[in-house]
């Protein structure tokens, strides 16, 4: 429930927000001006893409436990055939596609910026990669693109998740995001997502790379790493971007595959910072001979890995960080993204929390790149929206404390009407404490 509406102080311009589609939605949408019915006050609950997700409903065992709660995540609404197709290479992902489609993309542009270059070494074919995404002829598919490359063409490859667009540092310029739900089952039914864009297509790069190879050039073969979570707190990522990634190879090759030869997948685990795994996996892709590692999903284990892999002249593009950090790291042009940066999430998430008219607002972030991001950028555009500086709060967590009483002490006698959880699956404890002191989302 709300108290009332905040004034715009700007129109959104650069980081433009447009509604997509729109499904159904909450019952107390368009700004409430009280509480429930008994008078007492009930607060709004968001959440952003490290746990919106039907893992999180999972820890939860009363129904209702997070009715309602909301929140953002980088997410396109992905056609019925695309699905199809991931199932039929993982029948276990269920309604769980997130960052599927970003997998796929990111492997199906490294291969189309290798064989436009004529050669499987990235740092050969990491300056064609921005141009793959804009400029050229239209292509939806590896294979239509590829048509256009073999007839001495340059494609723009639009792409699982949208136009792409990149932007100079290989990182989109425009994104869709999803709104999400949960349901008083504390699931998220997809068929209830609404969907909107953030960031603006003119701010994509202008140069689109160097003269491409001869039309049909063939190579050594073209070898695909991925570095993906199948343990660790992001975990619930793993399935949908492993089935991406395995998919993407599978229709490249039977579509002819890159520089003449097959691509070769080599998958790897990814972990969590609280492990040496990710560590372990690049130097074991690094040794198998990887052209692209696509990974990490957290971008604090990309940041443990990145300069080796990079200082190795392979490239790294990754489908799930969305820290801005990387947008101006020294990558040596070997870093890329298909998600886009926090700068746009943070916009989006933002957003939302305006459209349901929230006067104050309390975020609690984890302690990482990813977290104080994605908090410094939400609280921005809250201010700059008009929020008063005092009626917004900010309070860090330590993810690996053993308990989070006293962040969500604070927020309790904080009392806003809004509450962001901008974690991973510590989020669940967090959401435990915010119901047991009556400001989280149970209902």
């Amino acid at each position: 429930m709300r108290t009332g509406t905040f004034a715009r102080a700007t129109a959104l311009s650069g980081a433009a927000l447009l509604a997509l589609t729109a499904c159904g939605g909450s019952s107390d949408d368009g700004g409430d001006t009280g509480g429930d019915a008994s008078g007492e006050k009930q607060v709004n609950v968001y959440g952003t893409d490290g746990n919106m997700g039907d893992p999180l409903g999972e820890d939860f065992s009363e129904d209702g436990a997070l009715a309602d709660m909301k929140g953002t995540t980088p997410l396109t609404e992905l056609a019925g055939d695309f699905t199809d197709r991931l199932l039929e290479v993982d029948p276990d992902l269920g309604t769980t596609f997130n960052y599927s489609g970003e997998t796929y993309d990111a492997i199906v542009i490294s291969a189309l910026a290798a064989q436009l270059a004529g050669s499987n070494q990235a740092t050969v074919w990491a300056p064609y990669v921005n141009g793959v995404t804009f400029g050229g002829e239209k292509c939806d598919s590896f294979t239509a693109c590829m048509e256009i490359i073999n007839a001495g063409g340059n494609p723009d490859y639009d792409g699982i998740t949208g136009p792409l667009s990149f932007a100079e540092p290989g990182e989109p310029a425009e994104a869709s995001f999803g709104i999400l739900q949960f349901e008083d089952d504390n699931t998220i039914d997809p068929a209830n997502n609404r969907y909107v864009l953030a960031g603006d297509e003119s701010n994509a790069a202008t140069d689109e790379g160097p003269a491409a190879a001869a039309p049909g050039a063939t190579g050594d073969q073209f070898v695909v790493g991925t570095l993906l979570p199948e343990t660790g707190d992001l975990a619930f990522l793993g399935p949908p971007e492993i089935a991406g990634a395995q998919l993407a190879v599978q229709e490249i090759n039977e579509a002819g595959g890159v520089l003449g030869q097959e691509v070769r997948l080599e998958q790897g685990d990814s972990g969590d910072t609280s492990t040496d795994i990710a560590t372990q996996t690049v130097d074991r892709l690094l040794q198998s001979g990887v052209n692209v590692i696509v990974g990490a999903a957290s971008s604090s284990v990309s940041l443990t890995v990145i300069d080796t892999i990079v200082g190795a002249g392979v490239a790294m593009f990754s489908p799930a960080n969305t820290s801005d950090q990387f947008t101006d790291y020294a990558d040596n042009g070997l870093y890329f993204r298909t998600a886009p940066a926090d700068t746009l999430q943070a916009r989006a998430l933002a957003d939302l929390i305006a459209e349901d008219g929230a006067n104050t607002v309390g975020i609690l972030a984890r302690n990482d790149s990813y977290g104080n991001g994605l908090a410094d950028n939400t609280m921005a555009n809250l201010i700059a929206d008009g929020l008063p500086e005092d009626s917004v709060r900010k309070v860090i967590y330590d993810p690996t404390a053993a308990n989070f009483t006293s962040e969500v002490q604070q927020m309790a006698e904080f009392n806003p009407d809004a509450i962001v959880v901008i974690g991973f699956d510590e989020s669940s404890r967090i959401i435990q404490g915010l119901n047991a002191e009556g400001v989280g989302p149970q209902r």
